[in-house]
């Protein structure tokens, strides 16, 4: 092996250390041997622990006056109900986790260790409590828990393991920041490594869910699960695609700078960390896809397996019909057993408030034997309705008129253009403007015939009066107009052909 890689394993051995020589006061506290009146073994490690949580939450709570004596106080609530000890004994025990964490001599924790780095002997200095204030009218010092002491605590909780991937994405892009490009090739095998415990965890717990759900509270605490990887895993690929392509202007601003090609070592490695990093991110998109699979499948499957298997374990011989045969029940009784089985009850009411509904008031009519298209009854219309109905038909055939002199005839919607430039845009806001149109379309082609002897039977006689020898032709067009807010019309295709032309 060269020098170089060497180099590389043991590079940062101190720092390594120092995380495990935080740990190394929890195991003096171990090796301690106190006894409760009982002569029960006392877990000192534990209650050591649990004092750093005391200052952590001390020190959230803004609470600066924490000393001995409230640690004893705390102690003693927790490990009331294991150990049995006086008041003075709890004393002792939290003014010996004190000085373990904090020495007599007020200097800090040296923890001496080989360094394989260096080759010598070394030693780190550390400090997990420190003295924060002290009384003078009572002769009491307080303590809170030094950066050291925060970084134990920190160390203790489960946060390395579900975020390691992050972490180790901020440090790469610090690493190509400062263009340390061996230390971040070696960044990448050690994402490379965490995406590898990712799918072990990830077929881990896709077993988990095919076996465990036996419960719909189970389902929802998985559901809630998987929905929080995905959203972590979804963070981490946004941020695989930053550094790729931050990576690539990195290369191209390298190859654009290097005109006589001396850096291509320097070269070399960033493509190799471009290609590393992209096959890193190929592994972990497939850990995305994952999770949606077992989302999309595995979780509702093992839902309808939940289903299934309570529909199979209910014997309805066994479990209702014996129940109510074999078994003498009171009535009270076997309401409640057969109630999930029976439909909900339905009562037929009727509410008071019913008489303020809308009424629907009907005529009595006779009732006609061949019932068939009512035909208009000249005594019963509403004379002055059709005559003005007629004034408006006639009318818009005059507009119409002009507008086809004006070469706007051709199309509805080119003549509803044409009314909008004048002004006259209310017309189309009416029904009547669309049952003319409407009613042309039917009788297409239109012309106007003289009617001596029904001269006014149809409300189209004056409108029609207008074409004089034309003939008017109204098809179908293509589209739908929606000119008016309340009305729309399908377009329609208007021509106007001289009768004479059309015979000859």
């Amino acid at each position: 092996m060269e020098q170089p890689e060497l180099h590389e394993i043991v590079n940062g051995y101190k720092e390594r250390v120092r995380r495990l020589a935080l740990f190394d006061p929890l195991y003096e506290l171990d090796r301690k041997r106190e006894q409760d009146q009982n002569h029960k073994e006392i877990d000192m490690k534990g209650l050591g622990l649990v004092t750093l949580l005391f200052f952590f939450e001390e020190k959230l709570m803004r609470q600066y006056k924490a000393g001995a004596a409230q640690l004893a106080a705390f102690l003693e609530k927790v490990s009331l109900s294991h150990y049995r000890l006086d008041r003075d004994g709890y004393v002792r025990l939290a003014r010996s986790i004190i000085q373990t964490f904090r020495p007599t001599t007020g200097k800090k924790r040296r923890y001496p260790f080989f360094n394989w780095e260096t080759g010598e002997e070394d030693g780190i200095d550390y400090s997990i409590l420190k003295a924060n204030s002290f009384d003078v009218k009572t002769n009491t010092q307080y303590y809170t828990l030094d950066e050291d002491g925060l970084e134990l605590v920190f160390a203790t909780k489960e946060f390395y393991s579900e975020f390691q991937l992050s972490i180790n994405q901020l440090m790469l892009r610090k690493q190509l920041e400062k263009g340390e490009f061996k230390g971040a090739l070696r960044q990448i095998n050690e994402m490379r490594i965490n995406v590898e415990s990712l799918e072990e965890r990830m077929t881990r717990l896709k077993h988990e869910i095919q076996r465990s759900i036996v419960s719909e509270e189970t389902f929802e605490r998985y559901k809630q699960l998987l929905e929080d990887i995905y959203e972590r895993l979804k963070h981490e690929d946004d941020e695989f695609k930053a550094l790729r392509l931050f990576v690539k202007e990195t290369r191209d601003r390298l190859y654009a700078g290097d005109v006589q090609k001396k850096e291509i070592r320097t070269y070399d490695l960033v493509l190799t960390i471009a290609r590393e990093l992209e096959s890193v991110h190929y592994d972990h998109s497939r850990l995305l896809k994952q999770t949606i699979d077992l989302k999309n499948t595995t979780l509702l499957t093992a839902q309808e397996s939940l289903y299934y298997t309570g529909i199979q374990a209910f014997n309805f011989d066994q479990d209702l019909a014996a129940q109510i045969i074999a078994t003498p029940l009171p009535l009270e009784a076997m309401a409640g057993v057969l109630q999930p089985f029976l439909k909900v009850e339905e009562n037929r009411s009727w509410s008071p408030l019913a008489i303020f509904s809308d009424q629907k008031i009907m005529e009595e009519r006779e009732e006609q034997e061949n019932p068939g298209f009512p035909e208009a009854d000249e005594e019963g219309e509403d004379q002055s309705y059709r005559r003005l109905l007629a004034e408006k038909y006639k009318e818009l055939m005059r507009l119409y008129l002009v507008a086809h002199e004006a070469g706007q005839g051709g199309k509805l919607s080119l003549f509803l253009d044409f009314l909008e430039a004048r002004g006259a845009s209310e017309w189309y806001e009416q029904r009547y403007f669309y049952q003319f149109w409407l009613i042309l379309h039917q009788r297409s082609p239109v012309r106007n015939e003289d009617k001596e002897n029904e001269e006014g039977k149809t409300i189209l006689d004056q409108a029609l009066a207008l074409l004089g020898n034309r003939v008017m032709y109204v098809r179908e067009g293509k589209g739908i107009i929606k000119k008016s807010k309340r009305f729309a019309v399908q377009e329609l295709l208007i021509e106007l052909e001289d009768e004479t032309d059309e015979l000859s």
